[in-house]
């Protein structure tokens, strides 16, 4: 049956939120775990998770849309099921029993706000989220700060269990945690005092108890439940052990693989994560052998003995974790934004050539010789690269949905790095320049550059780019394609290493250059005449002063 997935509440304060980003598109398969779209909440874009399997059948808010918490936000169900009683039916933002619940939720609404207005001066009251699209109350796992820590935005207060998941939840808030109001292994329901975070010494005892809604009560009860009591508090520990390693340190793993883990009572210390940044997924528990299991039949707790004893806990350094936010200027928010377009809409493929370099230095030694003269390495492959653009007329172009659009003209771009990123100034012409023109040009270009003095009109227009790390010492690299070009060539540093000539192994001199190119306007075999078109030029440049 179709499941109604709603916008959830992912922090304590969150009315509404926008989709910044939807990581599935309807008709695509969902996993328990996978994640499902990027929210952002008042306070930040946070990851939302499918708890259920399916396909996705419905999105009911788009990207950079904005909706109140519990709108409908997605459907998930059986490929092909119909879905239109739920459409027309569950369109709204609620259900008439959602609508009794906060009816009956108003009057404790009121109640909160009435002490809020009194709170002393940067205390923060933290309520029990609404983590997933069902969730009524909560359980504190494992609380991850106690009173009188210090806290900063972003840090994990404490694991929470749905009814689906167990969740990390995040500080929105900085300062000492003051209070606690729910105990771990206690549950209580959404929008209960979870805790109080504010000013080193702030008295909140009054402020605690003003605020209590009914989590207390909840509470209480709990605690008058010896056997429920001691079942939740028992599996407290097994959440700790899933969150931290044997060493100490924290694990990142997916709420589901967290849940997985406990359920089957596997240490997350000893999983090996194959997610992004080596999180650990539901895949890698699923598939976990016990290394212990495998040589003798041990204890769980017999293994953990074993991995904390002296002999076999590794050396950690003692250090300051430490990071700086620098905000991004416009030119790299502008350099972000065209290469994610060039790499996320063209089906770019790679061709690399090694080329003699023997030639091209004596060549150079010569040109240079010559009084007032001075031409790179990279001046003869622009040079070179004009040339062979004339030749193969295929590679000067670009595209556009309904035509292919050929440049009868050829300007080449050389890419240039400056303190806050790169710049393409343009060679209006290349074709119909010298060497010595050229590297002329290149010259007074990158010192503007630089200088941050470029036209706009001395970066428009060209068919064509060069990006030449050698002077780096890289030997060989793929760049992205600077749209609306078609193409982009790297080029790579000179290495001396052995080569054979006429059967003979000797010491040469080689150059890797590598042409990216846009499929949907250059072939495979198009890119290679190209590249050996390129190459007669660059081993023999003469043929270039024709």
């Amino acid at each position: 049956m179709a499941e109604i997935i709603t916008m959830p509440r992912l922090s304590d304060t969150m009315t509404e939120g926008v989709v910044a980003t939807w990581l599935k598109k309807v008709g695509d398969k969902v996993e328990e775990g996978d994640i499902l779209a990027e929210i952002e909440t008042d306070k930040a874009t946070m990851e939302f998770e499918s708890f259920h399997a399916g396909t996705l059948l419905h999105i009911g808010i788009q990207e950079g849309e904005s909706a109140p918490v519990d709108s409908l936000l997605a459907i998930i169900g059986k490929e092909g099921e119909d879905i239109s009683g739920l459409l027309s039916g569950g369109s709204a933002p609620a259900a008439p029993a959602a609508e009794e619940k906060k009816e009956e939720a108003a009057p404790k609404a009121e109640e909160k706000k009435a002490p809020a207005t009194e709170l002393p001066k940067d205390v923060k009251v933290v309520t029990m989220p609404r983590l997933s699209d069902t969730m009524t109350e909560g359980t504190v796992a494992t609380w991850l700060k106690k009173v009188g820590d210090k806290v900063e935005e972003g840090d994990i207060l404490a694991e929470i269990e749905t009814d689906k998941a167990t969740m990390e939840f995040e500080s929105f808030n900085e300062g000492t945690l003051l209070y606690v109001g729910i105990q771990e292994g206690q549950s209580a329901p959404v929008d209960s005092v979870l805790a109080i975070i504010g000013p080193a010494g702030t008295d909140v005892s009054g402020i605690a108890d003003n605020f209590q809604a009914g989590g207390t009560t909840e509470a209480k009860e709990e605690e008058e439940k010896p056997a429920e009591s001691k079942t939740e508090t028992a599996e407290a520990p097994k959440a700790e052990a899933a969150a931290v390693s044997n060493d100490g340190g924290r694990i990142f793993a997916s709420p589901l693989a967290r849940k997985i883990a406990e359920e089957k009572g596997i240490n997350l210390g000893q999983v090996k994560g194959t997610g992004e940044n080596g999180r650990i997924v539901k895949k890698d528990v699923e598939n976990f052998t016990p290394a212990a299991a495998q040589s003798a039949p041990a204890t769980q707790a017999a293994a953990t003995q074993t991995a904390a004893a002296p002999a076999a806990k590794p050396f950690v350094p003692a250090g300051e974790v430490s990071r700086e936010e620098v905000k991004n200027n416009q030119m790299r928010k502008t350099i972000a934004r065209r290469l994610a377009e060039s790499k996320f809409t063209a089906p770019e493929y790679s061709l690399t050539v090694e080329l003699d370099m023997d030639n091209a230095i004596a060549s150079r030694a010569l040109i240079n010789a010559v009084p007032d003269t001075k031409v790179s390495f990279n001046d003869m492959v622009i040079k070179a690269s004009a040339m062979a653009l004339r030749k193969h007329p295929q590679v000067n172009t670009q595209w556009k949905d309904d035509v292919t659009v050929y440049n009868k003209h050829i300007s080449i771009g050389v890419a240039v790095a400056v303190e806050d990123g790169l710049v393409v100034p343009v060679l209006p012409f290349t074709d119909l320049m010298s060497l010595s023109q050229i590297g002329s040009n290149v010259k007074d270009l990158a010192g503007k550059a630089r200088n941050k003095k470029l036209t706009p009109a001395e970066m428009d227009g060209s068919t064509f780019t060069v990006s030449n790390l050698g002077m780096f010492g890289i030997q060989e690299f793929t760049s992205i394609i600077n749209q609306p070009n078609s193409a982009i060539l790297s080029v790579g540093a000179i290495v001396q290493k052995p080569v054979v000539k006429d059967g003979q192994i000797v010491v040469g001199n080689t150059m890797t250059v590598t042409l990216t190119c846009d499929h949907r306007t250059i072939d495979g075999a198009t890119g290679a005449q190209f590249l050996q078109t390129l190459k007669q030029y660059i081993e023999n440049p003469v043929t270039m002063l024709a």
